[in-house]
């Protein structure tokens, strides 16, 4: 009977996936880094033609905007062909069909194959759109103004409003693309014959791990910043117990721009968070942050590192090795 480990792939538009594919010539490209700088040979074949990375990788991405319905991407053993733009994905998947057909740590059966699931959309902070279920309100005294603003929990409209004042609740609440993320993520699990050839309606399947990488639009807000942590640490453990799947892996990794040393106001904020989580009782043997600046091919997190797709396939692989190595440790 076949088998399937699933790892949810969420986040904002750098997750969604801006990597340029096509464009041979043009430095910065996926074609220009397998042809011109011999990059990634595992993507194409011997005539230099795209190839199916791993025949037991399945790769499906969905995409819809709160909790609207939303439109199949990609659903197809995991390959390049026919893509404009990539995101972590193709990194990621190919460093875990390693794990799965080579390594003598993955306790997969020649049965089980994994299912890349990705569910996103671009430009959704975690303070807000993202913001998980439970997740309590809070209050927050501008530096400047020394206005005290009511941030919303879970469920509330707006996303602030003057403590003292009346809220008026707008067409989106916090969470609500949390909410449609995870239910998009749900629906293709119930129809697992439908994305994945062999499938059945017996089919298991097991939540094996999470990757994340998010943060761009909490930046532009300092209390959401500030709150970064507290939002994260919550987000975790609301995805385990939503797919209850306690001991899934979780993978994040940092804005590509941000350095080690160095980082300022609501950057640092953000990065310690990012940072911090791994090192945490809690979360330790679990979870993992990649450091992405050393990835980083030049651009920032809110130019999409300039469409740059050695950016994302070098992020990408190295969230799949840091997702290897917690799945290893564990057995």
């Amino acid at each position: 009977t076949k088998k399937v480990k699933v790892f949810i792939l969420l986040g904002q538009s750098n997750m969604l996936g801006m990597g340029k594919v096509k464009g041979a010539d043009k430095d910065g490209t996926l074609e220009h880094a397998v042809k011109a700088k011999h990059r990634y040979p595992f993507l194409v074949d011997e005539e230099g033609n795209w190839k199916v990375v791993n025949n037991r990788v399945r790769n499906v991405f969905i995409c819809g905007s709160g909790t609207g319905s939303g439109r199949l991407h990609k659903n197809d053993w995991l390959n390049v062909d026919g893509t404009r733009r990539i995101g972590p994905e193709i990194g990621i998947g190919f460093e875990l069909g390693k794990w799965l057909n080579e390594s003598e740590s993955c306790p997969c059966g020649d049965k089980e194959d994994i299912l890349l699931l990705k569910s996103c959309i671009g430009n959704r902070s975690l303070g807000w759109d993202l913001l998980p279920p439970g997740s309590p309100s809070f209050e927050y005294t501008d530096e400047k103004t020394k206005k005290v603003w009511h941030y919303a929990g879970y469920k509330e409209s707006p996303n602030r409003w003057e403590v003292g004042t009346d809220p008026k609740p707008i067409g989106w609440y916090a969470g609500m693309q949390y909410d449609g993320d995870i239910s998009r993520c749900k629906d293709v699990l119930s129809n697992l014959p439908k994305y994945i050839p062999g499938a059945t309606t017996s089919t298991q399947y097991e939540v094996a791990g999470f990757f994340f990488w998010q943060g761009d639009k909490d930046r532009y807000d300092a209390a959401i910043a500030k709150h970064y942590k507290t939002n994260l640490i919550h987000f975790i453990h609301q995805l385990r117990a939503d797919f209850a799947s306690p001991n899934a892996k979780f993978v994040l990794a940092t804005l590509g721009q941000t350095p080690m040393e160095g980082a300022k106001g609501n950057d640092a904020e953000i990065f310690k968070a990012q940072m911090g989580v791994q090192v945490m009782p809690e979360f330790s043997g679990n979870t993992a942050c990649v450091y992405s600046k050393p990835f980083c091919h030049g651009g920032s997190s809110n130019g999409h590192y300039n469409g740059n797709a050695e950016t994302y396939m070098d992020v990408g692989q190295a969230m799949g090795r840091a997702m290897v190595s917690l799945l290893s440790s564990t057995g």
